[in-house]
C-alpha cells in the first residue's frame, strides 16, 4: 500500500514537474517574440527556475529541454543580431561625424552634430566593450569638431577685425575722391576700391552694413555729379535713339504683316544695314538694339519656320503620293497573284492569253510606279 502511495506521488510530482516545464518553455517563446530590453534577464530567471526542476532522466525530460535551449539560444542568437544592427548604426553616426571634420557651414554642422548625439542617445547597445569602443570614437571626433569650430570663429572674428580697418582705410581714399572732377579716372580709382572692397571680404554683422552704406554713400554722390556732365553729351544721342526707334517701327511694320517674301526679307536686311550706319544711341544703345535684333529675330524665325512649313508640306506631299503608288502596286501584285491562280483552272487557250497580256499589262504598270517611287525617294533624300 506504501509503496502503491509512493509511486502515485512520484507520478503525480513528474506531471507537475513537467507541466513546468512547458509554462516555462512557453514564457521564452513569448521572449523571443519581445523586443523589452529586459528579455534577458528575463531569460536568465527561467532558466533558474528550470535548474530547479527535477530531471527524470525521461525521453519526454530530454526533448522539452532541447526545446527551451532551442528558444534560447534563438533569443541569444536575436540579441547577437541586435547588437550587430546597433554596431552599424554607431559605425555610421561615427562615419558621418567625420564628415563633419571640416564643413563649409559651422552653424550647419554644430546642428548636425547635435543631431547625431541625439541619434546616438536613442540607438540601442551593442553590447558593453562595443559600445565602450565606439563612443570612444564618436565622443572623440565631437570633440576634435567643437575644438575646430571654435577656432574657426576664433579666426573668423580676427578676420572680421581685420577687414573692418582695412575697410574704414579704403573709405578715407573714397573721402579723398569725392570732389575729382576727372571722371574718368576718378571712376576708375573708385572701381580699384570697389574690387579691394570686395577682396577683403565681411567685415561682420555688426559693422558691415555701416561700413558699406558709408562707402557707397560716397561713390553714389560721385556718380551722381558724373551723370549730371554727360546729360549734355547725351542730348546729341537722342537723335540717333529717334532715327534707331524709327527703323525699330519699319521692322515691327513688315514683323507683323506676316509676309515672308523675298521683297520684305530685302528690306529687313536693308533695315539692318541702316542700323549699322547710325550712330551709338548713348544709355538706350543695348535696350534699343535689343528691342530691333528681337524684331529681326522674330522675322526670320518666322521665315524660316515658314520655308519648314512649305518644305514639310511638300515633303508630306511626296510621302503621300509615294504612299498611295506603293498601295496601288500592292493591289496590282494581288491581282496579279489571283489571275495567276485563276490561270490554272482555265481550259481556253484564248483566255489564258488574254489572261496573261492583262498580268503583263500589270507587271509593266508597276515598274512604272515603283520608278516614280524610286523617284520620290530620292527627293525626300534630298
Amino acid at each position: 500500500m506504501t509503496n502503491e502511495y509512493n509511486e502515485l506521488v512520484v507520478e503525480r510530482d513528474m506531471e507537475d514537474d513537467i507541466q513546468d516545464r512547458k509554462n516555462l518553455i512557453e514564457q521564452a517563446k513569448k521572449l523571443l517574440e519581445s523586443d523589452d530590453k529586459n528579455v534577458y534577464t528575463e531569460l536568465g530567471k527561467l532558466q533558474k527556475k528550470w535548474r530547479k526542476i527535477e530531471n527524470y532522466d525521461s525521453a519526454l525530460d530530454a526533448q522539452l529541454t532541447e526545446e527551451f535551449e532551442a528558444i534560447a539560444d534563438a533569443i541569444y542568437a536575436k540579441r547577437k543580431e541586435v547588437y550587430a544592427t546597433n554596431e552599424e548604426a554607431k559605425k555610421s553616426l561615427i562615419a558621418r561625424a567625420e564628415a563633419l571634420s571640416a564643413p563649409a557651414d559651422w552653424n550647419a554642422a554644430n546642428k548636425e552634430m547635435e543631431g547625431l548625439m541625439n541619434e546616438w542617445r536613442v540607438t540601442g547597445s551593442a553590447g558593453k566593450d562595443t559600445d565602450d569602443i565606439l563612443w570612444e570614437k564618436f565622443n572623440e571626433l565631437r570633440q576634435s569638431f567643437f575644438a575646430n569650430r571654435r577656432k574657426y570663429f576664433e579666426e573668423l572674428s580676427a578676420k572680421f577685425e581685420n577687414a573692418r580697418n582695412v575697410k574704414a582705410e579704403i573709405i578715407e581714399k573714397a573721402k579723398a575722391l569725392a570732389d575729382s572732377t576727372e571722371w574718368n579716372k576718378t571712376g576708375n580709382l573708385f572701381n580699384e576700391l570697389l574690387e579691394e572692397w570686395k577682396e577683403i571680404g565681411s567685415a561682420g554683422k555688426e559693422f558691415e552694413n555701416k561700413l558699406w552704406n558709408e562707402f557707397n554713400e560716397i561713390r553714389q554722390g560721385f556718380y551722381a555729379r558724373r551723370n549730371e556732365y554727360y546729360e549734355a553729351l547725351h542730348a546729341k544721342q537722342q537723335a540717333h535713339a529717334e532715327d534707331k526707334k524709327g527703323l525699330i517701327a519699319k521692322a515691327n511694320e513688315i514683323l507683323t504683316s506676316k509676309n515672308f517674301s523675298r521683297a520684305n526679307t530685302a528690306a529687313m536686311k536693308g533695315l539692318s544695314d541702316e542700323w549699322k550706319k547710325v550712330g551709338s544711341s548713348g544709355k538706350e544703345e543695348d535696350a534699343l538694339w535689343k528691342e530691333f535684333r528681337g524684331v529681326m529675330d522674330a522675322y526670320f524665325e518666322g521665315l524660316r519656320e515658314n520655308n519648314e512649313r512649305r518644305q514639310a508640306e511638300y515633303r508630306q506631299k511626296l510621302q503621300d503620293s509615294r504612299a498611295y503608288k506603293q498601295e496601288q502596286i500592292n493591289n496590282l501584285k494581288r491581282q496579279i497573284k489571283r489571275m495567276q491562280e485563276e490561270i490554272a483552272t482555265m481550259y481556253s487557250q484564248r483566255e489564258i492569253d488574254n489572261t496573261e497580256a492583262m498580268i503583263e499589262d500589270k507587271k509593266e504598270y508597276i515598274a512604272e510606279l515603283e520608278e516614280d517611287i524610286a523617284d520620290i525617294e530620292k527627293k525626300l533624300a534630298q
